[in-house]
């Protein structure tokens, strides 16, 4: 039998260390749950659990994540053509994850109970859960307003996404601390009728100056790439707009699809200061919403923006982006595999998209 490489050994541990967090927390329960208790279900050392993961809020993350990227999605009703049945769907995907007042305690679809109060535990992870769930919000509007685009030329439909998560996180929240309070064909329902708002929701800019030079330099990324949104493997060769985005910049991206050309493309690509804890969080909330809103609406309504995680900071490198942080916010415009234009600093994404090459 071929011996494995490193690498190899690696990626084998970290899912024998997944599998056998799963099966902890579901036995036990996150609270009660132990590393030790882990790694004897793995048949690995203590050691090995923590060089694959910084600890157990991070591990309690990932088996979420992994959870919510490999889970399959209920087939919709009939194809969303209005907001409304895209809302309607998307609520209805949603509510099927929810858990019920028979689910057993310590069962399967009560793993995620623990999520929030994780979550709140300290800044380190509200301030990005923050960013992310406005990126959600982001992705949805932009998505419904591909069905229904708004009247006003800065019109947009991102607060009535906000209104519609904002539903349907609070439902989550009273499904697992209230058994049998949520009714689903009533978040459903009022999803659906969310619709009929008027929310005055217009787009403007912040009158941010970021450093922005024109440039010459070529533009040789790791591609392709698996885009969070599409859930596909995406070139990032074409011309258009890359913004390396640290964990606390996420929502600036939005500038970057409104004042993009049409046909540009438009990725984000997210880094972080602490990747191993944050990027699962990150992978959790985007394969929460995305693989609700994938089925839900015509492939012609997804969003025009790509999402991709640069846990190994390749992307960022190949930018000019030696040390990501957080607080990161640089943007590329590329052109005939060029970068022509470099901006750095809070404005860069809007500043890449707007400015000519």
């Amino acid at each position: 039998m071929a011996r494995l490489t490193r690498a190899q050994a690696q990626e084998r541990n970290r899912a024998r260390v997944l599998a056998a967090a799963r099966a902890e927390f579901a036995e036990r329960g996150y609270r009660e749950a132990k590393i030790d208790g882990i790694a004897d279900r793995a048949e690995l050392t203590r050691g090995a659990v923590y060089s694959n993961f910084p600890g157990k809020r991070a591990l309690y993350f990932a088996v979420l994540a992994e959870l919510a990227e490999t889970a399959e999605p209920p087939a919709p009703a009939q194809p969303a053509l209005t907001v409304g049945e895209a809302l309607r769907e998307v609520a209805r995907a949603w509510v099927t994850r929810l858990p019920l007042a028979t689910d057993d305690e310590r069962g399967p679809s009560r793993l995620g109970m623990h999520l929030m109060p994780e979550i709140l535990a300290d800044e380190f992870t509200r301030v990005p859960y923050a960013q992310l769930v406005k990126l959600d919000a982001i992705l949805l509007g932009l998505a419904l307003e591909r069905l229904s685009p708004p009247r006003a030329p800065d019109g947009r439909l991102v607060r009535l996404a906000e209104t519609a998560l904002t539903v349907l996180h609070g439902a989550g929240q009273l499904a697992a601390a209230a058994p049998g309070f949520v009714e689903p064909f009533n978040v459903v329902r009022a999803c659906e009728r969310l619709a009929g708002l008027d929310l005055g929701d217009r787009w403007f800019v912040a009158p941010l100056r970021p450093r922005v030079s024109a440039g010459d330099e070529p533009w040789s990324p790791p591609s392709p790439v698996p885009d969070a949104v599409s859930g596909e493997r995406v070139p990032l060769t074409g011309d258009g707009v890359v913004a390396v985005l640290g964990m606390h910049r996420l929502s600036s991206v939005e500038d970057a699809v409104r004042a993009a050309p049409p046909g540009a493309e438009v990725t984000a690509v997210v880094v972080s200061g602490a990747p191993e804890e944050l990027f699962p969080l990150a992978r959790l909330t985007l394969a929460e919403l995305c693989g609700c809103l994938r089925p839900a609406v015509p492939r012609a309504a997804w969003p025009r923006l790509r999402v991709v995680w640069d846990e190994s900071g390749d992307l960022a490198a190949a930018a000019g982006v030696t040390a990501p942080d957080d607080a990161t916010e640089v943007a590329l415009r590329v052109e005939a595999g060029r970068v022509r234009l470099r901006a750095e600093g809070y404005g860069a994404a809007h500043a890449a998209a707007r400015h000519p090459a």
